[in-house]
């Protein structure tokens, strides 16, 4: 590192500092900046969960690239804590964001250059900023962590069109109690109480009485006070204009400026970096914006700085030594390089880099998805006997011939419970999947015992070609990796709702008895599959509450209060071939 990005310096906090917006709204920031004359670049981060917090870190990011010469701005979002204004998550960030940009540049600290840093919302305001065109002409470079560039796909909704209950409620009562205990509003935070769990989880999970509460539109009303943007969140299930104005990949070609996305394997918002990387680098009408996106994807769940053991939340398993990265440091080479012109190596090296499981090692590629990976499809067979790890199910590379096809029943009343995935609020990441294997609503294909190593590394999905008695339905597909004991882990997990196969936007129901095929997107993972273990695929129609569950009777999202038991049809025969299509890294 070159010796002039390691001076240090003390820090100097301003507190409350006001910005008005283009409507006249104020908003307060706290600013740490380096106890010394002369004017530097700028940081900025944007959060709905209280600026003061950052003040209170002595390891926060705040205070650490103030000491190494940088203008760090901690601000609070319109109607969160200190700063003035209705509170209307995600879009209101897009002007907010743009204007806090330019405002940076011009306090009397700072030289005019700004970037942008932050993970999870922190890490949402700056790729709302992304959705403007043109972005803020100050702005210079950004580093999102954990963060979703597609609101739809993975902040409220799933790419398969189903919502994401585990945590879309929870998180709404977090931020509404954030807003009760500044108000003093102690009667309404009893009845927040009433709702969750007792714990002190980032959002804490329902209890499952509410978890199950009909119909979900109710919760518009039960939330008015404390979230009043929800009730339109619901009545927003399609992918419609509301969703896309802040969709950066429906942007990418307006961003115009570095950046380095962040993110992991077992995080919620996984699809937000990869693809919010891949958007930026094939549509950018700016060559310094397309040719300079980087990317970093760990193994970690949704939490932050990846420094110990502790902040990784992998769940069942440790990664080991090689997954805890200092990531400070490489943030600090990234804006050492955009914001201060040192050359500190960091664009010398691939733009890539990927932790691959199994192996527990970081690997550097020249691009994402990985040039080198090929797809190999592994196809469903079984003699109609796939229910339950004990049936008849397989999972090979050869096609299948007349084979027939496999059941199962579809109970709303008795969904399959979730174990661990890409959450928040309920278990996140590495979760045994043996306690559910034994369902009779499971359908389990796997692999022989593999006799080399696989590597799979890339986004995934499955081709499933289904029938219901339904006129609407969803499927799920898990992606297992089967260890030598039986251990059963997790590594990726989708859903489709049938009246969302063709276009999230546009839903039509489906005929019931007729096959249709169904793609059910699984993002991406680097794993290799070990010698001993084996490659498994589960197929069913619940995994709850990850995710809402489908009543069956084709109403509007949020608007049903009873439910029908429906009868799946899996189908892998001849021209209905099913398979999870993988990408194998040659070896």
């Amino acid at each position: 590192m070159h010796e002039l990005a390691r001076k240090r310096y003390e820090v100097v906090v301003e507190k409350d500092v006001p910005m008005v917006t283009r409507d006249g709204v104020t908003l307060y920031a706290d600013v740490f900046r380096p106890d010394a004359p002369g004017r530097f670049p700028t940081l900025l981060s944007r959060t709905p969960y209280g600026k003061a917090s950052a003040g209170n870190n002595p390891n926060g990011s705040s205070i650490y690239f103030a000491q190494y010469g940088y203008v760090t701005i901690m601000q609070d979002c319109r109607g969160r804590f200190t700063s003035e204004g209705d509170y209307d998550t995600i879009f209101q960030e897009i002007p907010d964001g743009y204007d806090a940009v330019e405002w940076a540049a011009r306090l009397p600290w700072t030289n005019g250059r700004v970037g942008t840093t932050g993970q999870s919302y922190l890490g949402l305001t700056q790729y709302a900023i992304m959705c403007n065109d043109p972005m803020p002409p100050s702005l210079q470079a950004m580093a999102p962590v954990s963060a979703s560039s597609d609101y739809h796909a993975s902040w409220i909704y799933h790419t398969g069109g189903v919502s994401l209950w585990g945590w879309m409620v929870p998180y709404a009562i977090l931020k509404g109690r954030n807003t009760l205990e500044r108000d003093g509003l102690t009667e309404l935070l009893g009845k927040m109480d009433e709702y969750v769990e007792p714990g002190t989880n980032f959002g804490q999970p329902l209890k499952d009485e509410w978890y199950r509460h009909l119909p979900i539109k109710d919760w518009g009303e039960m939330l008015k006070e404390t979230a009043p943007y929800f009730a339109e969140h619901v009545a927003h299930a399609d992918d419609d204009e509301y969703w896309q104005r802040a969709n950066v990949n429906r942007h990418a070609d307006s961003v115009s400026v570095p950046a380095l996305h962040i993110s992991s394997w077992y995080d919620i918002f996984g699809e937000g970096a990869p693809t919010a990387f891949r958007s930026i680098r094939d549509q950018s009408r700016f060559p310094v914006a397309r040719n300079n996106q980087r990317l970093i994807m760990g193994p970690w769940g949704h939490l932050f700085p990846y420094v110990v053991p502790s902040s990784m939340g992998t769940g069942d398993i440790d990664f080991g030594p090689n997954a805890l990265i200092d990531l400070h440091q490489t943030l600090l080479r990234w804006f050492d390089y955009w914001l201060k012109d040192i050359d500190t190596g960091i664009m010398d090296e691939p733009p890539v880099s990927i932790f691959t499981m199994g192996e527990n090692r970081w690997q550097e590629l020249a691009d994402w998805p990985a040039t080198k990976a090929h797809e190999v499809r592994w196809y469903l067979h079984s003699d109609g006997g796939a229910n339950t790890a004990a049936g008849n199910g397989s999972l090979s590379t050869v096609p299948p011939g007349d084979e027939p096809s496999d059941g199962f029943r579809y109970d709303p009343a008795d969904p399959v419970p979730s174990l661990g995935g890409q959450n928040l609020t309920i278990t996140l990441g590495v979760a045994d999947q043996r306690p559910v294997q034994d369902r009779a609503d499971v359908l389990v294909f796997a692999s022989d015992v593999l006799d080399r190593p696989i590597e799979v590394t890339g986004p995934i999905t499955v081709e499933l070609w289904a029938t219901s008695d339904a006129v609407d339905t969803d499927f799920t597909a898990k992606l297992i990796d089967v260890h030598p004991d039986g251990y059963a882990q997790n590594l990726l997990d989708g859903i489709i709702r049938a009246r969302y196969r063709d276009s999230a936007s546009r839903p039509t129901p489906i005929e019931p008895g007729k096959p249709y095929r169904y793609t059910i997107d699984l993002w991406a993972t680097s794993n290799v599959f070990l010698p001993g273990h084996r490659i498994r695929l589960d197929i069913s129609s619940s995994n709850f509450p990850r995710f809402d569950r489908n009543l069956n009777t084709g109403e509007a999202f949020g608007e049903g209060t009873e439910w029908k038991v429906a009868n799946q049809t899996i189908f892998h025969s001849g021209e209905m071939a099913s398979f999870v299509s993988l990408p194998a890294v040659p070896r």
